[in-house]
């Protein structure tokens, strides 16, 4: 399992998570065959820094545009402001798609692939959870 994301659409999640800093960040990532082609900011309805809750409308809209761009959901992401840099109890037990999950955190402790760092610090790392396990999965810069 692996997901295909540009540069740009990093850079667009990342200044997505610094504006919302300190308070958790979200959104959605639409494409085909693990390869991003959409990202979707969503508004984190919780205003929380240790939680998300996507925005209702936001996501519908997101949801409508990808509907008629032919596109999938591929991915949501958020970010975890002062860690961890791994899925929460919660974001396991709430993952409710079938999709990649992009966690953006400040910390990095395994300093390795497929942690991807962004120019100001900030980490993204992919996850796969499914049954209450999460697993790291790569993230394919093109």
């Amino acid at each position: 399992m692996q997901l295909f994301i540009t540069h740009d659409q990093l850079e667009t999640m990342r200044k997505h998570v610094e504006f919302c800093a300190p308070l958790e960040a979200c959104g959605l990532l639409a494409g085909n065959n693990e390869l991003v082609s959409a990202v979707y900011t969503i508004t984190n309805q919780a205003q929380s820094p240790v939680r998300y809750r996507m925005d209702p409308v936001g996501q519908l809209h997101a949801f409508n545009q990808m509907e008629a761009d032919g596109l999938e959901l591929l991915g949501i992401f958020h970010s975890h402001p002062s860690g961890p840099e791994l899925p929460s109890e919660t974001d396991i037990v709430e993952a409710a798609y079938p999709v990649v999950q992009i966690i953006w955190s400040r910390s990095n402790s395994q300093k390795k692939e497929p942690t991807i760092q962004s120019a100001s610090s900030w980490y993204a790392r992919g996850f796969w959870i499914e049954n209450g396990k999460s697993l790291e999965i790569t993230l394919q810069i093109t």
